[in-house]
């Protein structure tokens, strides 16, 4: 599995009325590092649109340890590998310094723009495996 890092500044309108940062929103943290471990892979997720391949998710999980709050910064680190051939499997893990605050996982199969289940590109597969 290879792997990344994204950093996140928890912003005020991702906290709930308790002040801790809503469940949902951590999926939104998990695309930013998925974005970004393309990006570092150089094969950006616009590049891949582009060439007629999208990675719709499959499954999504999230376990949460410690709250994250307001004005926290973030790192979600995350170790990407293939499940099979055709499905992509994403862990992340979320801290606040060396504090778990969460983990979780994605699965994504490449899909053409019909929605038929393709092979992903082969620099892709070199890439990542």
């Amino acid at each position: 599995m290879h792997g990344s890092e994204a950093k996140i500044r928890v912003r005020y309108e991702e906290t709930d009325k308790m002040g801790i940062v809503y469940h949902a929103n951590y999926f939104q943290w998990f695309e930013v590092a998925r974005i970004q471990f393309l990006d570092e892979i150089g094969m950006p997720y616009k590049g891949l649109e582009e060439d007629g391949y999208f990675l719709p998710v499959l499954e999504c999980t999230a376990s949460f340890k410690m709250p994250a709050r307001f004005d926290d910064r973030v790192s979600i680190i995350s170790n990407v590998g293939f499940q099979s051939p055709l499905r992509l499997y994403i862990e992340y893990h979320v801290f606040r310094g060396r504090e778990k605050l969460a983990e979780g996982s994605t699965t994504h199969a490449f899909v053409c723009n019909q929605g038929k289940v393709i092979r992903p590109p082969d620099l892709f597969t070199k890439l990542v495996k």
